[in-house]
Parts: structure tokens; C-alpha cells; sequence
């Protein structure tokens, strides 16, 4: 049985994504190769890893194994790495960081590229997941560090705080709403929207919480960015819920403005979970320490 390390992170690529195709995509590979080497390594092992279905894959009991042990070699080679970095400065890392949408869009642009410039050597795959998503790949060894918003229960992980994020409703300059001082999700959810588009977490926070109330948004549309909520929202089109650094930034631009919300959850405290620090290999410590640093120094500017 011979498993190299490309084939170790195609079948781990795989499973997170639930399919051989995106697992190739994330692995660099063509389809044809990314499933011919994972037919070797069953072909190698005498048993199925993975169960094939008309909604893509999932392990089998044995690939649910080798992916526990993928996870701890691959983990374990990137400590390596970040404890060689020092010496060897030829040697690539790679950091998995998962985030909300407000930190991927707002926050971290500026403050990874700040980071990258330093740290030529190290490569980082930054993914957009709910808060409780990420969470849970935190937890189980799918990333090596996750911002989360504070509602989301990191139970058993180290939290360092990041940012504080508020959302705020977004209205065409002019608009009824336009001189409210603050404004409750309740009295605007019958109102038509601008969305983001599905699966990103702040949409599914604002589903979560119209839920809670036995409600669903009305979305006349959804984009991808916070700068074309806030476009159509300028046009008329509808109204929209992003965070307070996106109004601001677009409001200098766009002729909308911004009404913040009384209830609770629209006020959000953004951490970084891991693990532990202790155990995070050094590039990624690094990294979470620099977030940490920089997002609190943020704040109090």
C-alpha cells in the first residue's frame, strides 16, 4: 500500500466537498487523474473508500479512516514546515482559514495581503462558511483556524476576539426609512430585498433569524459583493442588510443611507477559533496572531 501526499489531500479535498470533480479542482488536477488515483488507492486497500451517489460522494467506513489519518499527516507535515520556515526558506506552508462572510468581504483583504508580503513562503485557502460550519471544521481538523461570530458555540476551541461586525439596513437616499434612527428587523421584513447569493453566511444568518420569527425575506434578487447590494439597493430595487464598513465605505460613493438595527444579533463579535495555539504549526499561529493583533488595534482606531 503506497499512498503519496497528492493523494492524501485529493481524497481529504474530496470529502470535504463532497465530490470527486471539486476535489479534483482544489487538488490542481485533471478529473481523469483525480479518479484514477483514487480508484488505485482502493484498488491498494481491497475495499470501497468512497460511496457514489446522484448528489456526489461520501466515505465509506474505511475512507472515514484514512481521512482521520490523512488529516493527522498532513497536519503534522505542516508543523514541520512551519517549524523549518525559519531555516529552510524554500520550503512552502499552507494555512486553511475559514471565515464569515463580513471577514472575507471587510476584514481580511487588507490584513492578508499585508500578511502574504511577509510571509512569501506560505500559501493560504481562505473559504466563506456560517459561523457554526466553521465551527465544526475547527473542531475536526478541516481548518486550521476559523472567524466566527460570537453566537456560534466554540465549545472545547481557544477564541482569540477579532472585530466587532454591526449590520445595518441599507436604504435608497430619500426612502421613508431614510431618517429613522434605528429601525427592528420585525417592522421591515415584509419589505422586498436585495440578497446575497445562496450559501453565503450572512444570508443565511438573515434566514435564520426571519425564521425565528415564522418569516422568509423576500428576495428580488440576489449578488454576490455587498458594493452590489448596496448598487441595487441605490437603484430602488430593494432593501439591504450588510455590515456597517460596507455602508460606510459605499455611502461615499452611492447615494444610500444606513439605519442600524435594534436587535441583538445584528451586533456581532467576530473571534478567531483554533484548537490550540499550542498546537498550530508556527506559520499558522503566526497568522492567527497577526489577525488578533491587527483586529483589535483596528478597533480601537
Amino acid at each position: 500500500m503506497h499512498f503519496d501526499l497528492t493523494d492524501l489531500r485529493l481524497f481529504l479535498a474530496t470529502v470535504e466537498t463532497g465530490s470527486i470533480t471539486r476535489g479534483a479542482d482544489r487538488s490542481a488536477l485533471a478529473l481523469a487523474s483525480a479518479s484514477g488515483r483514487i480508484k488505485r488507492m482502493e484498488q491498494a486497500l481491497g475495499v470501497p473508500l468512497l460511496l457514489r451517489g446522484r448528489r456526489g460522494v461520501e466515505p465509506s467506513p474505511a475512507g472515514h479512516a484514512l481521512a482521520h489519518h490523512a488529516r493527522v499527516v498532513l497536519q503534522q507535515l505542516e508543523r514541520m514546515r512551519g517549524e523549518l520556515g525559519d531555516y529552510a526558506h524554500g520550503l512552502k506552508g499552507h494555512v486553511r482559514l475559514f471565515a464569515n462572510t463580513a471577514a472575507v468581504s471587510e476584514y481580511l483583504p487588507d490584513l492578508l495581503a499585508q500578511w502574504l508580503a511577509q510571509h512569501p513562503n506560505v500559501d493560504v485557502d481562505l473559504e466563506e462558511r456560517p459561523s457554526h460550519a466553521i465551527v465544526e471544521a475547527v473542531a475536526g481538523g478541516l481548518a486550521d483556524a476559523g472567524i466566527v461570530a460570537d453566537w456560534a458555540q466554540a465549545t472545547g476551541l481557544e477564541v482569540l476576539p477579532f472585530r466587532l461586525d454591526r449590520l445595518v439596513l441599507v436604504v435608497p437616499r430619500g426612502h421613508a426609512l431614510a431618517g429613522r434612527r434605528r429601525i427592528a428587523f420585525a417592522d421591515i421584513i415584509d419589505q422586498d430585498f436585495v440578497g446575497l447569493t445562496e450559501g453565503a453566511a450572512l444570508q443565511d444568518h438573515l434566514a435564520r433569524n426571519a425564521a425565528g420569527v415564522r418569516r422568509r425575506l423576500r428576495l428580488r434578487v440576489r449578488v454576490r459583493s455587498f458594493d452590489a447590494v448596496c448598487r441595487l439597493v441605490e437603484q430602488g430595487v430593494g432593501l439591504g442588510i450588510v455590515p456597517r464598513t460596507a455602508a460606510d465605505r459605499c455611502r461615499r460613493s452611492m447615494a444610500i443611507r444606513a439605519v442600524p438595527l435594534n436587535d441583538a444579533w445584528a451586533e456581532r463579535r467576530l473571534g478567531i477559533c483554533v484548537r490550540t495555539m499550542a498546537q498550530l504549526p508556527a506559520h499558522a499561529r503566526r497568522l492567527v496572531e497577526h489577525l488578533a493583533r491587527e483586529g483589535q488595534q483596528a478597533e480601537l482606531a
